[in-house]
């Protein structure tokens, strides 16, 4: 998200297809609820345009393994004094079920990935905003299973992650890797595919960028890992990691959990990631394995090396810790659960912590959230214009 430490931030987050909003205190770690906004179906992902006066949401009736029938693009006009939201234009039918949306750094396309089948999609914005045509692309590199898509620095290389799948049921493992894609004018071209091991034993889900080096940190999902790898001009990234970290307290455990979303510290000198425990029994079960953790792993960056070093994991206080956001004064840090656990005695939530001058986090509270029977899918900031 497009943060601008001078200006007011908010936060939100989705129920199913309800999107809310929260002012946000940094100052008391303290958020309140103000208004919201229900979209055609269940919310999946969010970005800012970088005007930073809209918001584009994609929604599906599916969900984690749930293919579904209705999947959308929805643009929505951000009030830039309170941050109330606004539908703004009709929806954009897609394909599939979307997973992970991103607006590119002019603010002119809209890329939007697919899980199931692994896809990725580009539609133009049009000037007032709302979503204009799709534009067709040539046969794509996709992978398998994408998840997140984004736009590197310079507006010239997209970046799709796609994590693939463990072995099970049968089924030998599906490789994982980054692929990459040079773009102009909306249009997607095969550049490289990033896969050590050929993608076996290598699971990416999320990335981010450091603001003022040319590192980049990788969430790896099915390794509950961290790489860190250098941008390249000629295939995007690197092709081998400069670092691979462990994002688990114990490394060890063979509880079935995974790498979640990846945020750099606005001051680049640490980098936050989830860990999640998975349900015991498939997708949207409510039975957690015990013995894993939902929590957040922090390291701090070596600022030479770009080398992370573990220095901390602190319990998230809910179940599958799956979005998150850190304020642009680097001072708060919210994180939001998916879910309940099954027997009611970890309710979803929203928690609040706060960011130490060392990037250690503590908390600060937690607001129980009643899900229902559907999920808190995204949460994120957004800082006004």
């Amino acid at each position: 998200m497009v943060q601008n430490a001078r200006s007011r931030t908010v936060y939100y987050a989705s129920i199913g297809p309800a999107l809310t909003l929260f002012d946000l205190d940094v100052d008391t770690a303290v958020l309140t609820k103000r208004s919201t906004v229900t979209l055609p179906a269940n919310i999946q992902y969010a970005w800012l345009h970088p005007s930073r006066r809209f918001l584009y949401v994609v929604s599906s009736s599916g969900g984690p393994g749930i293919a579904g029938d209705r999947h959308y693009a929805n643009a929505l006009a951000i009030d830039p004094a309170t941050g109330a939201l606004d539908l703004h234009g009709d929806p954009a039918p897609l394909p599939s079920r979307p997973i992970h949306t991103t607006v590119d750094a002019n603010g002119d396309y809209l890329l939007t990935a697919y899980n199931d089948p692994s896809n990725v999609t580009v539609h133009r914005l049009e000037p007032d905003g709302t979503i204009g045509a799709g534009i067709s692309q040539d046969k794509l590199d996709t992978g398998i299973f994408a998840h997140q898509v984004l736009v590197a620095p310079g507006n010239q290389i997209v970046m799709l992650l796609t994590r693939g799948n463990n072995a099970g049921a049968g089924r030998p493992e599906d490789p994982g890797a980054i692929k990459t894609f040079r773009f102009k004018d909306g249009v997607l071209t095969n550049l490289a595919s990033i896969a050590p091991g050929n993608g076996f034993g290598f699971g990416p889900r999320h990335l981010d960028f450091h603001p003022t080096k040319p590192w980049v940190f990788v969430s790896v999902e099915r390794q509950n890992q961290l790489h860190v790898y250098k941008l390249d001009a000629a295939t995007g990234l690197a092709l081998a990691p400069s670092f691979v970290k462990t994002t688990l307290s114990d490394p060890k455990s063979r509880v079935p959990q995974g790498a979640g979303a990846i945020h750099v510290h606005p001051n680049g000198r640490f980098v936050y990631l989830t860990n999640r425990t998975f349900p015991a029994s498939g997708p949207g079960a409510r039975e957690i394995a015990p013995g894993g953790e939902n929590s957040v792993a922090v390291f701090a960056i070596d600022q030479a090396t770009g080398e992370p070093n573990l220095i901390q994991n602190i319990d998230g206080r809910g179940l599958q810790l799956r979005t998150f956001g850190i304020d642009p004064t680097g001072r708060l840090l919210v994180v939001a659960s998916i879910m309940s656990s099954a027997d009611g005695t970890l309710p979803a939530g929203i928690t609040v912590m706060r960011i130490a001058d060392d990037g250690r986090l503590s908390l600060a509270r937690k607001y129980d959230v009643d899900v229902g029977d559907v999920q808190q899918f995204w949460s994120g900031m957004v800082t006004l214009g």
